[in-house]
């Protein structure tokens, strides 16, 4: 558990006990065509004896507030549709449709047209259809100006296209798709950290080359196509999206019971809005790597042979460890 992300009102012990008891919950409302439920990367829903649709959701979280600080609203649609269609596609599946729920204190129809954009345009490098949405507005509830995000994604794949933990074996190499940054998770501990070093977001502050505003609204990084290519070509056994709780909550979602990831944490550059906010948190590295993905935002677990091939089609991607046996966290 990070204490600084703590110290920022975040208790990801409370979110994994949640999870738990909503994994609880959920069982009393199944049907029989349920293949993966609550906790994975995406929910699995049989629709014919070869064919699944994958759905998951998800929101932007309090990345939100340093767009409404900024009034710079047309970048965070693009993370809330990254968030969930990066989950999709760890199942392999394509990602068909997306639905958005937005909810205002006032409707602006221009500020909500510039939200709106963010998400058609995640929408299209995703490869998927803004298929609907709700815009909401809370007078009396919320700030004039204040907003929240939140949006699903569906996708569809094949039994023989499935990727997953069933697929892992040992010896199985990890692939790192670097990140565009912070992307969406994090954002508590990155606005008490500025804030309480009396960073002003129009600065530029070494090492970077921008201002903090820029960085920190770079838009999530959208795999889908990327994975998709890979894995059918057969060279993905399976995938981490890395969301909150870092490579050490999210890569052993991704591992069957008995494996785990030996990393090598020194094999991949730290982009350096990074250290910006451990400096400016007082933060160690364990804060960071149990709030942040560090520079990775997507783990493919592949064969050994495959690493030359997919390294030749995105050549970003970095072998980032291997899968050894033993327990998870081991």
């Amino acid at each position: 558990m990070s204490r600084a992300y703590r110290r920022a009102g975040v208790d990801l012990d409370a979110a994994a006990r949640a999870v738990e008891l909503i994994r609880e919950l959920a069982g009393v409302a199944r049907r029989p065509e349920v293949t993966e439920g609550v906790g994975g990367f995406a929910g699995m829903y049989r629709i014919a004896e070869d064919r699944y649709l994958a759905a998951a959701t998800d929101g932007v979280g309090t990345k939100l507030e340093i767009a409404r600080r900024t009034g710079r609203l047309d970048t965070v649609g693009i993370d809330l549709v990254a968030m969930c269609a990066d989950d999709v596609v760890c199942t392999g599946a394509e990602p068909l449709f997306f639905l958005d729920y937005l909810a205002v204190g006032a409707v602006v129809p221009e500020r909500v047209a510039d939200i709106v954009r963010g998400v058609a345009e995640g929408c299209r490098l995703a490869g998927c259809a803004l298929l609907g949405g709700e815009t909401a507005e809370h007078p009396g509830v919320m700030d004039e100006d204040a907003f929240d995000l939140a949006g699903f994604c569906v996708g569809v794949v094949a039994e023989q296209e499935r990727i997953g933990p069933h697929r892992v074996v040992d010896g199985d190499v990890l692939v790192g798709l670097p990140s565009s940054g912070l992307h969406s998770n994090g954002y508590s501990l990155v606005r008490r950290a500025i804030d309480g070093a009396g960073l002003s977001l129009e600065d530029v502050i070494a090492p970077l080359e921008r201002p903090l505003a820029d960085e920190l609204l770079e838009p999530t990084r959208i795999y889908v196509s990327q994975v998709l290519s890979l894995s059918r070509a057969g060279l993905v056994h399976s995938a981490a999206h890395v969301t909150g709780g870092g490579l050490s909550e999210n890569l052993p979602r991704a591992l069957p019971p008995g494996l785990r990831a030996d990393l090598d944490e020194a094999s991949w550059p730290v982009p350096p809005v990074f250290e910006v906010v451990r400096r400016a948190a007082g933060a160690d590295d364990a804060d960071m790597r149990a709030a942040f993905n560090m520079g990775i935002g997507m783990v493919l677990v592949v064969p050994p042979h495959a690493v030359t091939a997919i390294r030749t089609e995105v050549p970003d991607a970095i072998p980032i460890g291997m899968v050894v046996r033993g327990p998870a966290g081991s």
